[in-house]
């Protein structure tokens, strides 16, 4: 095993704080900032939450007087441009820090390249790419979003042994165990956007929303997902469960003026990628997790609109006439949807999937 050097420990450290912002800063990304000096970290912060100061200020405060002629360890390229909080790039360099390490260049266009530049320009030296494997998760969807304008989609399926989601009418309380359905609480929470379809919601009166998660006592810290439901038909029943929280709702169908009353968000029907785009442009949704039955996940799957399928599989056997995970028909091999394996973690009784689309064929 190769030994880390004392760049990659600190650039950790900074990792490491950055988490501690991933169910608060939507939409800003997540960062963390390590300032160093003399083998010592002098200060030290992560972004909160969008409107509050960001990871550098919080460390360059810590820091005061001992940041000059220090390194900084930022897990993102610092910003470079005006918005609700001045540029840290020039923060940095007012600072008077000598060094400045960065995970992941920012490739939004307000600041791709030109924080590192002011850096330069000041006479600091600056290093880009310092464990960016590892910091490039904290920030999936905005690195995406920023580059490509499409958000980051997560489909999440929970599924029986013979790949089963639901009986045959419709019941699906419960297939996987508790462990796995709290750990949903998690992509739900990072997600700027849960999206669903009519049936869904009608079969299983479901909520989307976040309720409770590990090692977080205050739930109200959380920036609740936007719930999206697509509605062609208009039959979401003023009784829902989920328009008890109708600031956080879109619904995708004709117009309803009940709806409008109550505040909810209402969308024009639009293609799925039209739809992801204006997630992005309007309402500033870069991570979309996508909890629907076999038929809109297939949809999202075949249009190759998947960056990550989450597969939850329980042991048990639901048998032939229970509803598929998947319902697309395919007569030959080479029309198959082929994915690779990112990792496997058990909980509980249940085995938790997360597999990337893969271009390979056998």
């Amino acid at each position: 095993m190769t030994e880390l050097t004392q760049d990659q420990i600190w650039m950790r450290r900074a990792i490491e704080l950055a988490r501690q912002g991933q169910y608060s800063t939507k939409p800003n990304p997540n960062v963390g900032c390590v300032i160093v000096k003399d083998g010592v970290v002098v200060g030290e912060g992560f972004h909160p939450k969008a409107g509050q100061p960001h990871a550098e200020v919080f460390a360059m405060r810590q820091a005061g007087e001992q940041a000059r002629g220090a390194t900084a360890y930022v897990t993102l390229e610092p910003c470079a441009h005006y918005g609700r909080t001045p540029p840290c790039a020039k923060g940095l360099v007012e600072a008077g820090l000598a060094k400045v390490m960065v995970a992941c260049p920012d490739p939004n266009p307000l600041v791709a390249g030109k924080g590192v530049q002011i850096l330069k320009d000041a006479g600091i030296e600056v290093k880009v790419g310092i464990c960016e494997d590892e910091a490039h998760p904290l920030n999936y969807g905005f690195l995406k979003a920023m580059a490509t304008g499409m958000p980051y989609v997560r489909v999440k399926i929970a599924s029986s042994l013979d790949g089963r989601t639901a009986m045959a009418s419709g019941e699906s309380k419960w297939i996987t165990g508790i462990e796995a359905r709290q750990d949903v609480q998690h992509w739900r929470a990072i997600s700027g956007g849960v999206i669903t379809g009519i049936e869904t919601v009608l079969a299983d009166d479901c909520q989307l929303n976040v309720r409770s998660l590990n090692g977080i006592d205050d739930i109200s810290r959380i920036v609740q997902p936007k719930r999206i439901i697509l509605d062609r038909q208009g039959r979401l029943p003023l009784t829902a469960k989920i328009l008890e929280q109708p600031e956080t709702m879109m619904v995708m169908g004709p117009y309803r003026q009940e709806l409008a009353d109550l505040g909810v968000i209402q969308l024009e029907i639009q293609p799925l990628k039209e739809l992801l785009q204006y997630l992005v442009q309007q309402h500033q949704i870069y991570d979309v997790l996508v909890e629907a039955g076999a038929t809109l996940s297939t949809v999202f799957l075949q249009a190759g609109l998947v960056d990550e399928l989450i597969s939850y599989v329980a042991p048990t056997l639901l048998g032939q006439t229970a509803r598929s995970m998947f319902n697309a028909e395919f007569s030959r091999m080479a029309e198959q949807l082929r994915f690779k394996l990112q990792d496997v973690t058990r909980l509980g009784d249940d085995v938790r999937f997360r597999l990337i689309p893969s271009q390979e064929t056998l």
